[in-house]
């Protein structure tokens, strides 16, 4: 039997942690209870949320699902591997394809080149929904690939960086870090600022030059610590929160901080114990504890504003601040809309009662969010 700490620690990254070399799974073998969601009161619908489209992937979604959008198209994907460009306004596909293979990432999307990566490690690109090249990858992927500017770039779980020409394939340089013995299985950051690439290693945000991989700078977030490997396990989590080129991020269990994304400079740095990334806008950020304690940050300074008790234990995904109101998924299938000045519920709406797998997405008017049964579903607030 493992120890709690083990347990614990493997329930806050939903039940999974990577070992380097080979997938190793830290959760089984406890009976540890997991905590009572929180009751949920009437819903007091004080804000109108209608559901504008339905729609699916296919299949269960259990990997680290990101939702990428680009204008007005949502780019979704299953397990089992059918990836699907969506139409926000009407939920009708783009286009669809089902490559029968097993995905660990979600998809990433310049508009026309896609990409996915596979349980065999392998990068597929696509164009305009036909696959074009594979690439073998040298260990497990589950961050979604980066498309941008003729270039797909990946984040493996051996802290290698690598990029390739969405074209043709051809590998143009990877960057290599000493990797860790224990990663989360949970999507990392990868986002480009200006004619910056910036990802996260370990707990450290570092940005790259993207035509040749060299380092232009790097920021620690986080510093490893505890015992053993779980305790020390340091990594920035997906769900960066962007206002310009200043970027919030949420290193896993350890700090949430704000940094400026051309120049590598901190703005500031909390303590902080969660799991999930950061949404908000140019004055206000939000995130959740690993309790599902929601908690916004004053974005200039890092000064706690409120936290809201309403939602604990309710396996909250990473918020999306949309207009007066935050949208957050739950462990139950829900979204929540909550406000941003006290978080308060508005309203909340019901998808297929199994659990959101990915922060909500503002796709043109509509907040779209997929469920682990592979249910996508499109709501639009007032």
């Amino acid at each position: 039997m493992m120890s709690s700490t083990l347990v614990r620690l493997g329930r806050l990254v939903r039940g999974a942690v990577y070992g380097a070399a080979a997938v190793t799974a830290l959760w089984g073998c406890s009976s540890v209870d997991k905590a009572k969601p929180s009751e949920l009161g009437s819903n007091p619908s004080s804000m109108g949320v209608k559901l504008a489209w339905t729609g699916g992937v296919g299949g269960s979604v259990s990997f680290p699902l990101d939702i990428r959008a680009v204008g007005n198209t949502v780019y979704v994907a299953g397990t089992d591997g059918v990836i699907a460009a969506i139409d926000s306004r009407t939920g009708g596909d783009t286009w669809r394809l089902a490559l029968k293979t097993q995905l660990t990432a979600g998809v990433g999307s310049d508009g026309r080149f896609a990409a996915v990566v596979t349980r065999d490690n392998e990068l597929i690109a696509l164009d305009a929904g036909r696959e074009i090249w594979r690439q073998k990858l040298g260990a497990v992927t589950v961050t979604s690939p980066l498309v941008a500017g003729g270039r797909i770039f990946s984040v493996s779980a051996d802290r290698s960086v690598a990029a390739f020409d969405a074209i043709t394939g051809r590998k143009l340089w990877q960057q290599q870090r000493t990797g860790e013995a224990l990663v989360l299985a949970q999507a990392g950051v990868i986002l480009p600022v200006g004619d910056t690439l910036v990802v996260g290693l370990g707990g450290r945000l570092v940005g790259l030059n993207p035509q040749n991989g060299t380092i232009r700078w790097e920021t620690l977030v986080a510093s490893s610590r505890g015992t053993n490997e779980v305790e020390r396990l340091v990594d920035l989590v997906a769900g960066v929160s962007r206002s310009g080129d200043q970027l919030c991020v949420r290193a896993f269990q350890s700090a949430v901080a704000c940094l400026d994304g051309v120049r590598g400079t901190s703005v500031w740095s909390k303590n902080a114990v969660g799991a999930t990334g950061m949404g908000g806008d140019a004055n206000v950020i939000f995130g959740s504890e690993s309790d599902d304690t929601i908690v916004a940050w004053r974005r200039s300074d890092g000064d706690k504003l409120w936290s809201s008790e309403r939602l604990k234990f309710r396996s909250l995904t990473t918020p999306l601040l949309v207009g007066r109101s935050i949208a957050v998924g739950d462990g139950s299938g829900l979204v929540h809309f909550l406000s941003r000045e006290d978080g308060a519920t508005l309203n909340r709406a019901q998808t297929d009662g199994s659990a959101i797998v990915a922060g909500p997405v503002l796709v043109g008017q509509s907040v779209v969010v997929v469920t682990k049964r592979g249910g996508v579903f499109a709501f639009r607030p007032e």
